[in-house]
């Protein structure tokens, strides 16, 4: 056989997935400035509805020029949202234009504004907002144990400085612990193509067998198994959770299962857990769930689950507790 024939094969072949590469799209973003015209319109609006009633809206980005909307009567979650109310609408961006339509409701995006109608003669206008955790930045206290500030991660097995001076996944602390008030800021990635536990999974293991769920969240409903909840234990009382590569906090006040001489536990973990400086769990009794280092309730180490996406740790401190 000529071998100028297996040559052009040979061509056509690297030519063709070379192709296909350059057309597959990027599906992770780590920083807001690649990510895109969707990662613009993504994001939460505040304004007013028909007689000046306040109105929250969270826009969820699902790739390609589609999202998902959910309006909130009252406000936004955890900012004056009557925790009943919920009206979903569906969006498309066509010719640069984003538009939405729900039951009798319908608006559109342009220029940081969501506005439209609902029934009759009823308009509804709100801006873009961008919220922040009332306890971002926290800084330690004296005789705080920082685990992270960003320049070692000596405190963690496995544990490496990223850029920015961020903290890695799938590490936990050397050190165990046992009561504590535990402050962890979070990040999760843009993934809008990616659903339910593949968007910006991780989690938050206290005592490395009780998990607080990380994720990307944005928008749901707010599950045991979404951002803020205590895995296959309890929902988080408000979905929290800010849009993807918002920065986020955790605050965590736990105090570990006692046991009395002969080894029996008389009394079950218990924790209360602050998201973005709102109460989703208030002296929450724990149970031990599954993916944790341990399961005998003791003292242990903090945890901080590697679930394949970039989900990246900073602000890491603890103060030991009675």
């Amino acid at each position: 056989m000529s071998i100028r024939p297996l040559l052009a094969a040979v061509v056509v072949l690297v030519t063709v997935s070379l192709t296909a590469s350059a057309q597959k799209p990027k599906t992770t973003f780590v920083d807001a400035k690649s990510a895109g015209p969707d990662f613009v319109v993504q994001g939460e609006y505040v304004g007013t509805i028909g007689k000046a009633r306040k109105l929250g809206i969270q826009v969820i980005a699902l790739g390609k020029g589609r999202f998902n909307a959910v309006m909130y009567a009252g406000g936004l979650p955890g900012a004056g949202w009557d925790a009943k109310t919920r009206t979903r609408l569906t969006g498309q961006t066509v010719d640069g234009k984003v538009t939405f339509k729900g039951k009798n409701i319908s608006g559109q995006v342009a220029g940081g504004v969501f506005s439209g109608g609902a029934k009759v003669d009823v308009r509804y206008e709100a801006k873009k907002v961008l919220r922040k955790s009332t306890t971002l930045g926290a800084k330690p206290p004296a005789g705080a144990v920082v685990l992270f500030d960003g320049k070692s991660a000596k405190a963690w097995k496995g544990g490496k400085v990223e850029e920015g001076g961020l903290l890695n996944v799938g590490v936990r602390t050397n050190q165990k612990f046992g009561n504590f008030h535990l402050h962890l800021e979070f990040r999760t990635p843009f993934m809008p193509f990616a659903r339910g536990q593949g968007r910006g999974n991780s989690g938050m293991y206290l005592a490395d067998q009780y998990e607080c769920q990380v994720l990307d969240s944005f928008g749901l409903a707010g599950l045991d198994n979404e951002c803020g909840g205590i895995y296959k234990v309890a929902r988080p009382v408000v979905n929290m959770c800010l849009p993807p590569l918002s920065w986020q906090t955790y605050d965590v006040d736990f105090t570990a299962a006692r046991f009395d001489k002969a080894g029996k536990k008389v009394a079950s973990a218990v924790t209360t857990i602050r998201h973005n400086g709102v109460v989703i769990h208030d002296k929450l009794t724990l149970k031990v769930t599954a993916g944790g280092g341990q399961n005998d309730e003791k003292p242990g180490a903090l945890y901080l689950q590697n679930h394949g996406n970039p989900v990246r740790f900073r602000n890491i401190w603890l103060v030991e507790t009675k």
